[in-house]
């Protein structure tokens, strides 16, 4: 088989997800850039009821793989810096 993207999912829960932000400030030291406050607007809305959801990404890479019937992704990288230097003798 051929890996042709990524399937993802959503988290939908509410207090699972309260629970993620609250843990994720206690990182966090007062006065870092990075400091995020409590999203409580989204919080709202996925207790208002936010519905299952995912998705399926693919690179483009991997549909130039697919419609040039490539057996492998490094012959369509555009920087193929995986493969071995070609030895001059």
């Amino acid at each position: 088989g051929m890996e042709m993207g990524n399937a993802f999912t959503e988290l939908n829960d509410p207090r699972d997800q309260e629970a993620r932000f609250l843990d994720m400030g206690k990182t966090f030291q007062a006065g870092d850039d990075d400091e995020t406050p409590l999203d409580e607007d989204y919080l709202r809305a996925m207790r208002y009821g936010m519905p299952p959801n995912g998705g399926f990404g693919m690179g483009v890479d991997r549909l130039v793989m697919l419609l040039t019937d490539q057996d492998s992704i490094r012959d369509v990288l555009l920087y193929p810096h995986l493969r071995p230097e070609s030895k001059s003798e």
